[in-house]
């Protein structure tokens, strides 16, 4: 049987040794430390910055330094709530606001500013307040790019010292007042039927002044055209004129055979229905005594076959006679 002593003193090193062990995985755990990629860890040495920890495996000295919490230097989005502002003209609107920003100093972002993250976002809302306070409500919503670069510029410079580069800030939205938009979308509709009216006018104009174009085109091709025709039909009537002359003077025609034409030509004069008179010229008489002496017959009555009562010539021959044209036919006779 034991002595009450010795199992005193065991369980006295049995706890040593555990204690011991426990002090050993302890001091390992605050000794050895892993940072994850994209992070960092400020050390501080007795309260005060020693280093700070890259991502890797890192030794410190347990009990002495204390690792604060990592910080993450990826790039961050944040996106704020819809913060009042007063524009130019006293127009109250809501505008929502999205920065991008990076650690770019772990010590910097630890000791210079308390929160960070609060202190972007107050930043920002202070510089869209002073921004957009100088433009109006339609310079407001047409001139985004322009304040963003401002605030990017201004809360870049800011949060510079607080090891924080701002890459971007975007306005997500930008909300006039109920009665506002209903004023621009008046505005806009009524501005848009202006646009359409006079698109319109410009389109009827343009088709009016097609249309006029064409019209003097088209009577000045068919001027032309006329004119052209004409020009064909005068040397076409002047080639025929002039072969029908050359025919003549070779055929070297007899009177007997011109006289037959011209009394086949007469009939032409009476032609139409608008023809109530026709004048016989002088020279019928002449034609027909040369187609009676063509054929053999007697010479006209009242003619001689002496010389002295030959029947006058063309250039004594009397005034022409004017008949009716819907006289009858022996009328003619008569009157010669």
């Amino acid at each position: 049987m034991n002595d009450p002593t010795q199992v005193v003193v065991q369980v006295i090193v049995v706890a040593f040794v555990a204690a011991l062990v426990i002090f050993v995985i302890v001091t390992l755990a605050k000794s050895i430390r892993i940072i994850p990629q994209a992070r960092a860890g400020v050390v501080e040495r007795l309260g005060r910055y020693h280093k700070t920890l890259m991502p890797g495996l890192n030794i410190l000295i347990p009990f002495v330094d204390r690792l604060r919490p990592l910080i993450d230097l990826r790039e961050q989005v944040v996106s704020f709530p819809p913060q009042p502002v007063i524009t130019e003209d006293n127009l109250v609107v809501s505008i929502d606001t999205v920065v991008y920003f990076q650690v770019t100093d772990a010590r910097a972002a630890t000791y210079e500013i308390a929160n960070y993250l609060g202190a972007v976002e107050l930043l920002t809302t202070t510089t869209l307040r002073n921004v957009v306070g100088g433009l109006n409500l339609e310079e407001a919503l047409t001139s985004r790019d322009n304040i963003n670069g401002q605030l990017r510029i201004v809360l870049d410079e800011a949060t510079g010292k607080w090891g924080i580069r701002v890459g971007r800030v975007e306005l997500k939205a930008i909300d006039p007042p109920h009665s506002i938009q209903d004023s621009m979308e008046k505005q806009m509709r009524a501005e848009r039927d202006r646009r359409a009216l006079i698109l319109t006018a410009e389109g009827t104009k343009q088709s009016a002044i097609l249309t006029a174009e064409g019209a003097r085109q088209a009577a000045i091709l068919s001027a032309e055209g006329d004119a052209k025709a004409a020009v064909l039909r005068a040397q076409g009537e002047a080639e025929a004129i002039t072969t029908v002359f050359r025919a003549i003077h070779e055929g070297d025609p007899d009177p007997k055979l011109l006289a037959y034409q011209y009394l086949m030509t007469l009939p032409k004069l009476a032609e139409g229905s608008a023809n109530k008179l026709w004048i016989v010229p002088s020279e019928l008489t002449e034609a027909m005594k040369g187609i009676g002496r063509a054929f053999g017959e007697r010479p006209v009555a009242g003619s001689s076959t002496s010389p002295a009562a030959a029947p006058p010539t063309a250039a004594s021959a009397g005034p022409s006679v004017e008949i009716p044209a819907d006289a009858p036919a022996g009328s003619h006779a008569a009157e010669g």
